[in-house]
């Protein structure tokens, strides 16, 4: 992984750390809003919103553009992509494990640990979605 795309993943993951910020971009994703309408929703001060909002920024999780005296804030899904790809790369080596596990409970594998030929594959996670 290059340096780029470990900043990258630090500032999303840590934008994303907090529910508030979760919030402003779950709202986002519905459309562009003003910074004064995103803060109407929430029981704090539009200051601790623009706070909020700068680390979504600097994550590049959020644009801003300033239209007179309006600043509209709209979503920008790119860096979460590059985080998902990065969790997708450890999907497999989760689902491993997982089935393994789930032989090793219910005894499926035998005495070698081994799953028989018939067994069904544990479901991925797309799965239980």
């Amino acid at each position: 992984m290059g340096e780029y795309q470990a900043a990258t993943l630090d500032r999303v993951f840590g934008a994303i750390s907090d529910p508030t910020r979760r919030e402003i971009l779950n709202r986002l994703a519905s459309g562009d809003e003003r910074v004064t309408e995103v803060a109407s929703n929430f029981p704090i001060s539009l200051n601790s919103v623009s706070k909020h909002v700068r680390v979504l920024e600097q994550a590049g999780l959020v644009t801003r553009t300033i239209q007179g005296r309006n600043h509209v804030l709209s979503l920008n899904a790119d860096p979460m992509a590059e985080a998902a790809e990065w969790i997708d790369h450890y999907r497999a080596f989760w689902t491993d494990r997982l089935a393994a596990l789930d032989r090793f409970v219910t005894g499926a594998g035998g005495a070698t640990g081994a799953a028989p030929a018939d067994a069904t594959p544990a479901p991925t996670p797309e799965e239980h979605s």
